[in-house]
């Protein structure tokens, strides 16, 4: 028998099943997209890839982001979420068109998978543009119609978005790349009205549709949603009916204690995004109260424009120790959970946790690979603890999405990445 990749005698695996196993000196063989053992001994195979000095992981899931927002790096520096969206918008009506969101979700995908994360739950417009950009560079890519209840800066009517939706997944049908669920993206409860929302959920319910929407991300949130429907965020998204489909609460911050059960009771995730919170003075999230709680909780990077970087890696980080902070409590998470938070878990509240998250057969094969060989990775003492607290995107040597490897000695397979980088540069008018 001869597979398509061996990974042969990796140093360390992580996340071997659900419960966060961790083995050494296993190989992983790949076939058909697909992982068929993980053990001591593997096949014969096309390709083989040295593993003595790696560490292999499930690949890490972006739970909250804006890909195109690469183009908009630094452009909204010193404000909190309002003043952000203030000047993010007229930049979004003068970039955005289908063309830079192509060009700017490609050179986010190439971030991403360049830093281990891959699969994207990205909110932006021009779905199908972004969804093509992302998938010819080779990212696993989940996204959708995003809604506001006015134009917005694409300048879509209501019923264009909706006209949009409603052919959606036969459109992600066609434009190819791993297995993604569809995805309905209403903006927030407060800028979309109830009875849109309303809509929204009844076509979810039709498509069989993750839902994806932000939700008290600060205080000031609350209260324009309040002004908007006469209620907090979560009540609106519960009477509307979106809870009613698992949705992913992009941030979450603000949420009090009564909201913290229905998000528990409905099944709802969120997605935290802590470097994004932190930079725009949001708030900080106390995720091991929602963990008790019964919440879901994946981690997300934002976009560009508020994180300003795709790096998953120092999103765990900040994850854990803010986590401790919060909490005043140095064990208040392990490096274990906030692995499993930016894998497994972020997987599940995809609907994809039968397929990708762990290291297990039968599972598709979204897998990383971290070199090992750095001074700041010597020695391991414990390698959930290396992952979150000292390695870094740059440790990050091989990438492989539904078995293909897309990006191998840190180099991408599928693209240029001098290519994508010029393309934005020339659009935002940079030399």
């Amino acid at each position: 028998m001869s597979v398509d990749l061996v990974i042969r005698d990796a140093r360390y695996v992580l996340m071997t099943d659900s419960a966060g196993g961790a083995r050494e000196r296993v190989s992983i063989a790949i076939d058909d997209g697909r992982i068929v053992s993980v053990g001591s001994d593997a096949p014969d195979a096309r390709t083989v890839i040295d593993g003595t000095n790696l560490l292999v992981m499930p690949g890490l899931v972006n739970l909250h982001t804006h890909l195109a927002m690469t183009l908009l790096r630094g452009i909204a520096e010193n404000v909190d979420l309002q003043g952000f969206l203030e000047r993010v918008w007229a930049e979004e009506a003068r970039l955005m068109d289908s063309t830079g969101v192509y060009t700017g979700t490609r050179l986010g995908a190439l971030e991403a998978l360049l830093s281990g994360t891959t699969t994207a739950l990205d909110m932006y417009f021009h779905p199908a543009d972004a969804h093509r950009g992302a998938v010819e560079v080779g990212l696993r890519h989940v996204t959708g119609p995003v809604f506001f209840s006015f134009p917005g800066p694409d300048g879509l009517s209501w019923d264009q978005r909706m006209e949009l939706a409603r052919a959606w997944p036969t459109t992600l049908a066609s434009l190819g790349g791993p297995h993604v669920p569809p995805a309905l993206m209403p903006h927030a409860a407060f800028t979309v009205g109830i009875d849109h929302l309303r809509e929204i959920a009844d076509l979810a319910g039709v498509q069989g549709a993750l839902v994806h929407t932000h939700a008290s991300e600060n205080n000031q949130e609350n209260a324009d949603t309040v002004k908007a429907t006469g209620m907090r965020p979560v009540p609106a998204l519960e009477v509307s009916g979106i809870l009613a489909h698992a949705p992913v609460l992009g941030h979450g911050v603000r949420l009090d204690e009564s909201e913290r059960h229905t998000v528990a009771a409905t099944g709802t995730a969120v997605a935290h995004c802590p470097g994004s919170n932190l930079k725009l003075a949001s708030g900080a999230a106390d995720i091991v109260g929602y963990r008790e709680d019964g919440i879901r909780v994946g981690l997300g990077t934002d976009g560009c424009s508020s994180s300003n970087d795709l790096d998953m890696f120092s999103v765990m980080r900040l994850a854990a120790n803010l986590a401790r902070l919060v909490r005043d409590d140095p064990a208040a998470i392990s490096a274990q959970d906030v692995v499993a938070a930016a894998t497994l878990e972020g997987a599940r509240a995809l609907g994809l946790g039968d397929r990708i998250g762990t290291v297990e057969v039968g599972k598709e094969a979204d897998l990383i690979a971290i070199d090992l060989r750095a001074p700041h990775l010597v020695p391991v003492h414990d390698p959930y603890t290396t992952v979150v607290y000292a390695a870094g995107r740059s440790d990050v040597r091989h990438v492989v999405v539904a078995g293909e490897p897309v990006v191998v000695d840190r180099q991408p397979t599928r693209v240029s990445a001098d290519e994508i980088m010029r393309a934005a540069e020339d659009l935002v008018g940079q030399p």
